[in-house]
């Protein structure tokens, strides 16, 4: 009876084991060169937008680095310092996030984007277009665990 009732207690606690630690995605993750700072935090509408916060090298020719890849040519002159770059993620549970949009000033572009955080200092992004199998995938570890 004793090993019956051991048995059923554990069995009963196992699934609380198995829960997955949910870990923030809020906060400032650096770029694979760690040559940025992403910040990320939760926008008015309860998704997640992402900013760029600090750059090792914020100046170029002695004044502040420009959005000058950008192809709508009037927001070339925009500061990379505290661009938006991420928009409107949404949480799926799970540490995983969907449906929001990346933007790369290194090329221009913007991609659809999907992330997931898979320790508390790793998030993974996915920026792509159409179908996430058609992307890739960066890694950024944050800044400040």
């Amino acid at each position: 009876m004793k090993k019956l009732i051991v048995a059923f207690a554990i069995l009963a606690l196992l699934p609380l084991a198995l829960v997955a630690e949910v870990y923030s995605i809020e906060g400032q993750w650096y770029n694979p060169e760690r040559t940025t700072k992403i910040q990320i935090y939760r926008n008015s509408a309860g998704r997640y937008d992402g900013k760029i916060a600090w750059l090792r090298e914020p100046n170029e020719n002695g004044r502040p680095k420009l959005d000058k890849d950008n192809p709508d040519q009037g927001l070339r002159s925009r500061p990379l310092l505290d661009l938006l770059i991420l928009r409107n993620l949404r949480s799926q549970g799970s540490n995983k996030y969907d449906g929001g949009t990346i933007y790369d000033p290194e090329s221009g572009n913007t991609y659809s984007c999907k992330a997931e955080l898979t320790g508390p200092n790793t998030l993974k992004m996915r920026g792509f277009i159409g179908l996430s199998l058609l992307g890739r995938t960066v890694t950024f570890t944050r800044a400040n665990p």
